[in-house]
């Protein structure tokens, strides 16, 4: 399995500053996956589901961290379903959608 495209995963936390307003921090890390388009199933079930699949990046399952959000070639897509296999890798489905366009 060839994991030459780099990635960008961002995690994304509340913080709490001295006057008590809550702000969004995020934090980047780039790791090392394989891209592939979604599957002709995986789009049409994401759609009946309401969502716009695009995009299977398959990663080793140690460089995963629970984040919700990946940047790939400059843009942003909300990862809506991550798989968990046998082997030591784990699979992210990502849409691009609006609220994680401005990250």
């Amino acid at each position: 399995m060839d994991r030459s495209e780099v990635i960008t995963l961002i995690s994304e936390t509340q913080t709490q500053d001295a006057n008590g307003v809550w702000k969004a921090t995020t934090s980047e890390r780039d790791v090392f996956a394989q891209v592939n388009s979604v599957t002709r199933a995986e789009f049409f079930e994401g759609g009946r589901n309401g969502l716009n699949p695009e995009y299977e990046f398959t990663m080793f399952f140690a460089d995963y961290q629970g984040e919700r959000i990946v940047k790939y070639k400059g843009k942003t897509y909300g990862i809506y379903r991550a798989y968990k296999g046998r082997s030591d890798v784990i699979e992210l489905y990502a849409e691009r959608k609006g609220g994680t366009n401005g990250v």
